[in-house]
């Protein structure tokens, strides 16, 4: 995009990349004009929304019930596993969470003065409105940017208070007519020229394929191919949101126990937006384990605002089979304590860093594409062309594009000395057998790099070399 000065349809290694809207590409975009084209440039974007994701729920938290819940917020999400990952990944999803959560706010603050009116003061009222409902279908034209129709489940959220405080005008207050068609202008401006460059494509495939078909079927082996193993596996994300939302997961059993038992409003209107992510979630067929990363900001602050309150699981297992009398004092009146919480944010976030900076650089020896570059780049020339033979990985691209110009291609295994015949310096990554076959003798001034490695994505090891020319 930035090669054709064209900042409207997304392109990946020359082809149009229809899979999500251009929120994440803009944003890579202004990261590779400071930082280059490189793997922390294209990073960078999920980092600052994460960032800024802690700081609403901060914010958002202080309005609820004071610093410490503002605090304990922010630090429950930023240290929990799944943000561990996402906040650090060339992907759209953290920027989703951060307009999702903004916008979960913003209609939080139009309805603050029924749910919570002891928090409200006397600002609450319409001067603000104005002000809160603007900026609510701002954050879901953008959230739709981002990631497409998943940025209106806030909506849902809003509309589920309906059964809960059934005596305010949400019509009136939400205007949701005038609102949504301002959130509709939003993504029209980019939309528009979209469909009429792409001839309408990129709505049938954005939207007709990776929304509609990933609803209605598993896309890339994710998920379910019967009805018997689609019913087995809705509880799917109710069950890895224990390792997803780790460390902060063993205290949601005591929550759930809590809330059970005594909720206000608030509380309420935080579960809505947590189970309404989950159930849409779990009815769509194509199943990943990020894919309710949007309900984690909500839960971090459900959290929040209970954590001291809790009861250990084990207190309250003895609490249900023996009588109270039987159970010492002590234990029986045992709350979540702030040296608890505090070693527990200090271990999530010594493990966090041994991970970065110990695990994964180990790791990423096995990367295949990343050796086959460290150990090639001397030699490699801004006008090659290159190809593959069954390794057709976006790594490839993300690695070698910042030396070579040209475009990531596949070929068929006869085809290997063909294309390396062709007038121009190139190179080829191909299984090292092949690469033996086709030529027992490399070619006088020919190279080859070869590596063993680990392919995460196919689940396999891999054995390639790459093979190279730099002259006519």
């Amino acid at each position: 995009m930035r090669e054709r000065s064209d900042y409207i349809v997304p392109f990946f290694n020359d082809k149009y990349r229809f899979d999500k809207p251009p929120f994440i590409y803009w944003t890579q975009i202004a990261s590779y004009h400071f930082f280059g084209e490189n793997d922390f440039a294209a990073r960078f974007p999920s980092t600052i929304a994460g960032a800024l994701t802690a700081v609403l729920l901060f914010g958002w938290g202080r309005r609820l019930g004071g610093e410490r819940v503002g605090w304990w917020a922010a630090i429950i999400f930023t240290l929990c596993l799944q943000t561990f990952i996402h906040a650090k990944a060339s992907v759209a999803d953290m920027w989703l969470v951060f307009f999702v959560t903004a916008a979960h706010w913003l209609g939080y603050e139009l309805l603050r003065d029924v749910l919570a009116p002891e928090t409200a003061g006397p600002l609450a009222a319409n001067r603000r409105w104005k002000l809160w409902r603007f900026l609510f279908y701002v954050a879901l034209g953008l959230a739709f940017l981002a990631k497409g129709p998943l940025g209106w489940l806030p909506l849902l959220t809003v509309l589920s208070m309906k059964l809960f405080v059934r005596d305010v005008p949400f019509l009136r207050r939400f205007r949701f007519g005038t609102g949504m068609l301002g959130a509709f202008l939003i993504v029209a401006l980019w939309g528009m020229p979209a469909l009429i460059v792409t001839n309408g494509e990129y709505f049938n495939v954005g939207i007709g394929r990776h929304v509609v078909e990933r609803s209605f079927g598993p896309m890339e082996g994710h998920g379910s191919q019967s009805l018997e193993s689609y019913l087995l596996t809705l509880p799917f994300y109710f069950g890895t949101l224990f390792i997803s939302f780790f460390p902060w997961s063993i205290k949601l059993p005591s929550l759930v126990w809590r809330l059970s038992r005594q909720r206000d409003q608030t509380d309420k209107y935080l579960l809505s937006g947590i189970l309404i992510i989950f159930v849409v979630m779990s009815v769509i067929k194509t199943k990943l384990p990020h894919y309710t990363l949007t309900a984690f900001p909500l839960l971090a602050l459900l959290l929040a605002r209970h954590l001291f309150e809790l009861q250990g699981f084990f207190v309250r297992f003895l609490r249900l089979i023996l009588p109270a009398r039987l159970v010492a004092s002590p234990f029986y009146n045992l709350r979540t304590s702030p040296r608890f919480a505090k070693r527990a944010a200090l271990i999530a976030v010594v493990v966090g860093l041994a991970l970065s900076f110990g695990v994964f650089p180990l790791i990423a020896r096995n990367f295949p594409s990343a050796d086959l570059f460290k150990k090639s780049r001397a030699d490699l020339l801004p006008a090659m062309d290159f190809a593959n033979v069954d390794y057709f990985e976006p790594s490839v691209v993300w690695y070698f594009r910042g030396r070579a110009k040209g475009f990531f291609r596949g070929v068929a295994p006869d085809q290997v000395d063909r294309f390396m015949q062709h007038p121009g310096p190139r190179f080829i990554i191909v299984p090292t057998d092949l690469a033996k076959a086709v030529y027992p003798e490399m070619p006088s001034g020919w190279k080859s790099y070869r590596t063993t490695g680990y392919n995460f994505v196919k689940g396999k090891r891999v054995d390639l070399t790459l093979v190279l020319k730099q002259s006519q």
